[in-house]
């Protein structure tokens, strides 16, 4: 057999890879259509009519276009009273994760600190088994936390996992940074401060916005812990007025067989509704999220 030439066989090798990236690229596009569909339908079912969306018309645009479910779910009023309490939830509870995560994370990532391994395995054990529910209820209530935010808050200062990741991101710092500022007389917290927290923004970036999710789709905590209706969540809040959808109560003004509001339309809108402040800061964290998983779970 005749041996091919150096340049044919480079550009055989070039037309395979091509072939083999665009099969990459059509899989992936599939992909994405198919993780896209059913939040573009739920957008498409939120904004179309109620007779259209009974009928079954609705796919990926909305038919006969109207804001009838949005509008319902405002004049209740209640809905942003529960979307204020959901970002306070949000924007406390995920400062006090990082802050705690922060300082739990760095000593432990110290191979010279006492005890490290009884407490890593003291935590360790924390992620593998829980008191259980009742247990947690009855320390909860023993502490008068019932009815208030500390309820969600202390419970879940910390997440196992991501402390793990923040301590994995540490160790992967080189030494040598830490004994020089140590040299210049710097303490530990400032060497934190100064060196270590605006090394790791890309692993920070990341938790805060798996614990930032975390708090904003609280749901069972908070139906367990809560028991005033102005304190509720966002999340308590739409399903409550998606339980309370009944087609025969939800006509508005004139033309009152035209404007009916179906349960899934509210069901649809309440879903945009939780999900666009996600969508809406993710783009910003995107960069930082990648990196920071990448560079928190692979040591070096």
């Amino acid at each position: 057999m005749k041996k091919m030439k150096p340049e044919a066989a480079r550009q055989t090798r070039n037309r395979l890879k091509s072939r083999m990236l665009g099969v990459n690229y059509v899989f992936l596009a599939l992909c994405a259509c198919a993780t896209l569909f059913p939040f573009i339908n739920m957008i498409a079912i939120s904004f179309s009519s109620s007779r259209s969306i009974m009928s079954g018309e609705v796919f990926m645009l909305p038919v006969e276009f109207n804001v009838n479910a949005y509008v319902n779910l405002i004049e209740d009023g209640q809905l942003f009273v529960a979307m204020r309490n959901t970002i306070v939830i949000t924007l406390v509870g995920t400062l006090l994760n990082m802050l705690f995560t922060i300082l739990a994370a760095y000593p432990l990532s110290k191979r010279t600190l006492r005890g490290r391994n009884v407490m890593l395995m003291g935590v360790l054990f924390t992620m593998l088994f829980s008191g259980g529910l009742i247990p947690h209820f009855l320390l909860i209530s023993s502490l008068g936390l019932i009815n208030t935010y500390w309820a969600l808050w202390l419970p879940a200062l910390i997440s196992v996992y991501n402390m793990f990741v923040m301590k994995s991101f540490f160790e992967g710092l080189p030494e040598e940074m830490e004994e020089s500022a140590t040299m210049d007389g710097a303490n530990d917290l400032i060497i934190l401060w100064r060196i270590i927290i605006p090394l790791s923004l890309p692993v920070i970036a990341a938790l805060t916005l798996f614990y930032a999710v975390g708090w904003w789709n609280s749901y069972m905590n908070v139906l367990i812990y809560i028991r005033s209706t102005d304190k509720l969540s966002l999340m308590v809040k739409l399903y409550q007025m998606i339980e309370l959808v009944s087609p025969e109560l939800l006509r508005s003004g004139e033309g009152a067989s035209e404007m009916m509001i179906t349960p899934e339309g509210i069901r649809a809108a309440s879903i945009v509704v939780a999900i666009a402040p996600i969508l809406a800061v993710y783009p910003f964290l995107q960069k930082y999220f990648v990196k920071g998983v990448l560079l928190g779970s692979v040591k070096g």
